[in-house]
């Protein structure tokens, strides 16, 4: 492992209410300025998001969550590549306080409720790509 030391430029986003989460941050990817980019913050809101939970497997067998309530986006992390793939992880909390989290899916929507507000951090000298790996049975993070 070579570790090399890189610049962070950082970005801010508002989304709003009706907007995709996963479909505005893989747009947001897609533009020329951006070879790499991960979730430095965000806070929000949904009133619906699909979550592939833990038990994912190569075999491709997943047990999906649906969430169709209003929740406090609690936390997101992830990494966005060049390539329009994303890995992002959420927890959400209910009007109860209940916790919910896992992998946010791209296979269903992440709509905003009221807003998301979101620090993106990215590197010019860094490019992210995903590639199949045979080992774990996904596409996985690829740093040149």
């Amino acid at each position: 492992m070579s570790l090399q030391p890189s610049n962070v430029c950082c970005y801010a986003i508002r989304l709003k209410p009706g907007q995709d989460l996963v479909k505005e941050l893989i747009s947001f990817v897609s533009t020329p300025k951006c070879s790499s980019a991960f979730i430095l913050t965000c806070v929000g809101s949904l009133k619906k998001a699909t979550l592939r939970m833990a038990d994912f497997n190569k075999h491709n067998t997943a047990k999906y969550l649906q969430v169709d309530r209003e929740t406090e986006i609690v936390s997101l992390v992830g990494t966005l590549s060049k390539c329009g793939k994303v890995h992002l992880h959420i927890s959400l909390s209910d009007s109860d306080g209940n916790l919910v989290g896992g992998h946010l899916s791209s296979k269903g929507a992440a709509v905003i409720h009221t807003t998301a507000e979101i620090v993106l951090g990215t590197s010019n000298s860094l490019t992210f790509t995903r590639e199949f790996d045979d080992e774990t049975g996904f596409d996985e993070l690829v740093i040149t």
